[in-house]
This record gives structure tokens, C-alpha cells and sequence, in this order.
């Protein structure tokens, strides 16, 4: 009988929308993550949110990251908290999952990943539609060359205009559209086109009296010319979607990267004299990543109980 391993004590900092809404509902039903604890430095909102859940309320950040009843945290504050936060799990020994995204800037997404490997912890920053099935289903069909050699790619991730006063609009806080809403099309170019993309002309749109980034584009190019259209905005109409152009067609998804768990992708593919029309499985992409995350922390921990048990001295030595 294959051994049962012991779920994953998943502890959150922080009461926000999107853990509410959408992030701590996909992990209570994910495999292997059970949500132990909430924490808030409103004691009233912790407790409110550990009872929609079913968990325990801590007072404060701190103190949940001191609990030896947590394996892991969940960290959907403001993304200028992320940096510090996750630091402090890291060196608390915990591993974390941060929204996206997991820092404002290079070198301090560098440090903290040096840092969890260090520790040997998982560090991963929550881009969840990574986890969707239908991205799979489409790398197949570009391979089988459902659109002969791929020429060109575009992706667009942009929403209308938010509630004024949400953090997004606030960059003291690490908002803006290039953070919140570029991070998608940015990520997804890298997920088909691979790493080794040159950013070869950007725009951003800032408004004058936020200064906060409201939209933008970049051009980019892989070293075998294949070229990339990134749009991203919040003043904009709804897009969430790519567009693959080859040799021989073109390949189109829509609902890229916010899909309702019950929804069917339908992937379009148009070639001159020919146009179909592929409906995909329903997938819960949160719910996967809450999996992922859980085995990937449970293989940290294996290799680092395989590796102290190696360096451990034996019988009778180091007295």
C-alpha cells in the first residue's frame, strides 16, 4: 500500500479579497494542503476569516510564523509587503506561497531566491493559470503543427478601470498595471517562447496624477526571431487571451488566465480554407497549483530529512 504523506499545514498572512474570494477555497479542496491558520493585526478580521474556513485565528503576522504547527504561508498582502514577509518565513523556516507579484523589483526577488535555496525551501510566486490544463492541450497542438512553424505571438491581459482606493491603484503599495496585469502576457510569452526573450521597444502609460502605471506594451523577439506582443491595462475593455500566428495558421485561446473551474476552454484554429473549433476540459487552476505547491514543499522536506540523515554522525561519535 502506497504511504500516505501527512498534509501540508498551510498557515495565511493576511485577510485579503483574493484569499477569500478565491485562493483559500481552491487550497481547502486541493490534495495535500490542509489551511491550519489565519493571522491579521485586526484580530477581529482573523477570526471572522478562520471561521468562514474552518481554521484557527492568530493575532498578528509574527506569531503565526513563530507557530510550530505551520509548514508553509500563503501570502496575498500588498505586493510592497511580499519582499519583507517572505523573508521572514523563509528565515522562520517556512515555505511560502506569495501572490504575484513575489517582489517590485530584480534584486530583491534574486536575494530571496538564493535565500530559499539556502534554506531549502519552496519559493513560489502565485501565477496560477500556469497550472491550467488547456496550456498543455495548446504547446501540443503548435508541436503537431496545427499552425505550421510558429511566426508570432501576442497575449493581452487588460481589465476596466478599479474601485479608486483599491491597492492596485497605489504604488506605495507595489501597484500598477505593469505589476498586477502585465505579469500574465509577460509570463505567458516565456511559457511558449521560452527564457530567452529581448525586450526590443515598451511603452508604459502612467497617470499623471498617481504616477501609478495604467497600461503599456512591449515588442519582443527569441534569438531564432520569433516575435511577441504584450499588452497589458486597467483602463481598458476586458482581454484575457493569446494569439499564436504560424507559417500556416493561426491559433487563438480566450479566457487564458482567469478561468472559472467550470468553464471549457475553446481553442480556434483558422488556416486559409479551413476554421475549427476545439472545446477543452473544465480544470480548477488554483486548485492544481495548491497540489503542486504541496508535493513540491513535501519533496523539500524529503531531500532535506535525506540529507541530514546522511551528515548525521553515528553511534557513539561527536561526544
Amino acid at each position: 500500500m502506497e504511504r500516505q504523506e501527512p498534509p501540508l499545514r498551510l498557515g495565511v498572512l493576511g485577510c485579503a479579497d483574493i484569499a477569500r474570494r478565491r485562493t483559500v477555497p481552491a487550497l481547502l479542496a486541493a490534495d495535500g494542503v490542509d489551511v491550519t491558520a489565519v493571522a491579521s493585526r485586526d484580530p477581529g478580521r482573523a477570526e471572522s476569516f478562520a471561521a468562514e474556513v474552518g481554521c484557527a485565528a492568530v493575532g498578528g503576522y509574527g506569531a503565526l510564523l513563530a507557530s510550530d504547527d505551520i509548514d508553509a504561508v500563503y501570502i496575498p498582502l500588498p505586493s510592497a509587503l511580499h519582499a519583507e514577509w517572505t523573508e521572514k518565513a523563509l528565515d522562520a523556516g517556512k515555505h511560502v506561497l506569495a501572490e504575484k507579484p513575489l517582489t517590485t523589483d530584480y534584486e530583491t526577488t534574486a536575494r530571496l531566491l538564493r535565500l530559499a535555496r539556502t534554506r531549502g525551501l519552496v519559493l513560489l510566486e502565485n501565477v496560477t493559470f500556469l497550472h491550467h490544463s488547456q496550456h498543455t492541450a495548446v504547446q501540443k497542438m503548435l508541436a503537431d503543427g496545427a499552425i505550421g512553424e510558429l511566426r508570432d505571438f501576442s497575449s493581452a491581459f487588460t481589465i476596466p478601470p478599479l474601485p479608486a482606493g483599491n491597492t492596485q491603484f497605489l504604488p506605495g503599495l507595489g501597484g500598477g498595471a505593469l505589476l498586477e496585469q502585465g505579469v500574465y502576457p509577460i509570463r505567458a510569452a516565456l511559457r511558449f517562447l521560452g527564457n530567452d526573450l529581448d525586450v526590443t521597444a515598451a511603452v508604459l502609460h502612467v497617470d499623471g496624477g498617481t504616477g501609478m502605471v495604467v497600461g503599456g506594451r512591449a515588442l519582443a523577439c527569441t534569438p531564432g526571431g520569433v516575435t511577441a506582443d504584450l499588452a497589458f491595462g486597467v483602463r481598458h475593455s476586458y482581454r484575457t487571451g493569446c494569439e499564436f500566428a504560424g507559417s500556416a495558421g493561426r491559433l487563438l485561446t480566450d479566457r487564458a488566465f482567469t478561468p472559472p473551474a467550470a468553464y471549457q476552454p475553446v481553442v480556434r484554429i483558422e488556416r486559409q480554407d479551413h476554421r475549427e473549433e476545439i472545446t477543452l476540459p473544465p480544470d480548477h487552476q488554483w486548485a492544481n497549483l495548491g497540489r503542486f505547491f504541496a508535493r513540491a514543499a513535501g519533496a523539500a522536506g524529503a531531500a532535506g530529512a535525506a540529507g541530514a540523515a546522511r551528515t548525521a554522525p553515528g553511534p557513539g561519535a561527536g561526544a
